[in-house]
C-alpha cells in the first residue's frame, strides 16, 4: 500500500510537470504581460509616488517639575533627565492619536486641500480622517522609543508634518497636565491665603492686647503678685490700687492672650508647611518642560518609499501565474467531462 501511494504522489508530480510543460506558452505570454503591466501601471502617472519621513523620541520621565527641583525627598524616579519607561511610551501614543493633534495638524496645514479633498463633499471630514490615517502613523519601538512615520506626495512637506507632530507633543501634553496643577494651585492658593489672614488677624489681636500692658502674662502676674505682696508689707495703698488694675487687666484678657499665642505658634507653624505645597504647585501650575527626548529629526527624504515596484511586479506576477493555473486546471476538467460524457452517449 506504501508502494502504491508512493506511486500515486511521483504520479501526481509528474502530471504537474507534465501540465506545466503543456501549457508553458499560455503561462509564459501570462507571466510577461503580467510582469509589464504591473511595471506600466505601477509608473508615477498611475500612482503618485510618496515620500516618508520619520522622528524618532523617547517620552520623559512623567516626574513632578516641583518634585524633581524643590522637594528635599524627591527620588531617582524625580530626575528630569531620566528616560521614561512603557507606561510613558504608551500614553506618548495615545495623546499622538488623539484628535487634539489631528485637528490642530489638518488646521495648520490645511491637509483638507493638501490632500485634494472636496469641502463641498457630504462625507468630506470622514475622508480627510481616513487620509491622515493612511498618511500618518504611530508606533512603539522594541526599544520603547516612540516613531512618528509621514508619508506624502511632498518630501519636505513630509519632513515638515512629522517634526510638527513632534512639537505639538509638547504642548499638548503640557496643557493637559496644566489643567490639572493649575486647579490644585488655586486650591492650595487659597488655603495659604486664608491661613495667612488669619495669622495676621491674631497678630492684630496681640498688638491691641499688648498695648494694654499684655506681653508675657506668665511673667507679668508672677511679678505683679510680688509687687502686691511688698505694696501690702509697706502698707501703700496708691501703689495696690495701681497694680490690682494691672492684675485685673491681665485676669480678664490673659486667657485671651495666652490663647492667641498658642494659636499663633501653630497657625504659623502650618503656613510654613502650606507655604512650601503653595511654591510647589505654583511651579508645577506655571512649568513648560519638553515632554520627550528627540533621537532622530525628521529630514526630508531623496527617494520615495511608496510604492514599492518590485514587490507589486512580484505579487501582481505569482498571482497571475496562480489564476492561470487554476483557470486552466478547471478548462482541462470541463473539456474532459464532457469528452468523457459524449463517449459514454456513443457507447450507448
Amino acid at each position: 500500500m506504501f508502494n502504491e501511494a508512493k506511486k500515486d504522489e511521483e504520479f501526481d508530480s509528474s502530471n504537474l510537470v507534465i501540465f506545466l510543460y503543456k501549457w508553458r506558452k499560455p503561462l509564459f505570454i501570462v507571466l510577461v504581460a503580467t510582469m509589464f503591466c504591473s511595471w506600466f501601471f505601477s509608473l508615477p502617472l498611475f500612482i503618485t509616488p510618496k515620500y516618508k519621513s520619520t522622528v524618532i523620541l523617547f517620552p520623559a520621565s512623567s516626574s513632578s517639575v516641583s518634585k524633581a527641583l524643590l522637594s528635599e525627598k524627591g527620588g531617582k524616579n524625580d530626575d528630569l533627565t531620566s528616560l521614561g519607561e512603557s507606561e510613558q511610551a504608551e500614553q506618548l501614543l495615545q495623546i499622538l492619536n488623539s484628535n487634539k493633534i489631528r485637528d490642530r495638524v489638518i488646521r495648520k496645514f490645511n491637509l483638507m486641500e493638501h490632500y485634494g479633498i472636496d469641502s463641498t463633499s457630504q462625507y468630506k471630514i470622514s475622508k480627510l480622517y481616513k487620509e491622515y490615517e493612511n498618511n500618518i502613523g504611530f508606533r512603539s519601538t522594541e526599544y520603547l522609543a516612540v516613531e512618528i512615520s509621514v508619508y506624502d506626495e511632498d518630501p519636505q512637506m513630509a519632513a515638515v508634518i512629522a517634526n510638527t507632530i513632534a512639537d505639538l507633543l509638547d504642548s499638548t501634553k503640557n496643557d493637559m497636565q496644566r489643567q490639572r496643577s493649575v486647579a490644585g494651585f488655586k486650591i492650595v492658593e487659597a488655603e495659604y491665603k486664608s491661613l495667612d489672614n488669619e495669622i495676621k488677624a491674631i497678630v492684630d489681636s496681640l498688638v491691641t492686647l499688648g498695648s494694654l500692658g499684655l506681653n508675657d502674662v506668665d511673667y507679668q502676674s508672677q511679678v505683679l503678685n510680688q509687687q502686691m505682696a511688698i505694696a501690702i508689707m509697706n502698707g501703700n495703698r496708691t501703689a495696690q490700687v495701681a497694680l490690682q488694675k494691672k492684675l485685673d487687666i491681665l485676669g480678664k484678657y490673659g486667657g485671651i492672650y495666652m490663647m492667641l499665642k498658642n494659636s499663633l505658634e501653630f497657625k504659623t507653624e502650618q503656613l510654613t508647611l502650606l507655604q512650601a505645597k503653595y511654591k510647589e504647585a505654583r511651579v508645577d501650575a506655571q512649568s513648560n518642560l519638553p515632554q520627550k527626548f528627540i533621537v532622530s529629526d525628521a529630514y526630508k527624504a531623496e527617494r520615495k518609499s511608496y510604492p514599492v515596484r518590485w514587490l507589486i511586479i512580484v505579487v501582481s506576477t505569482l498571482s497571475a501565474l496562480f489564476m492561470a493555473i487554476i483557470v486552466i486546471m478547471v478548462m482541462e476538467k470541463i473539456v474532459n467531462y464532457n469528452a468523457h460524457k459524449k463517449f459514454k452517449l456513443e457507447q450507448s
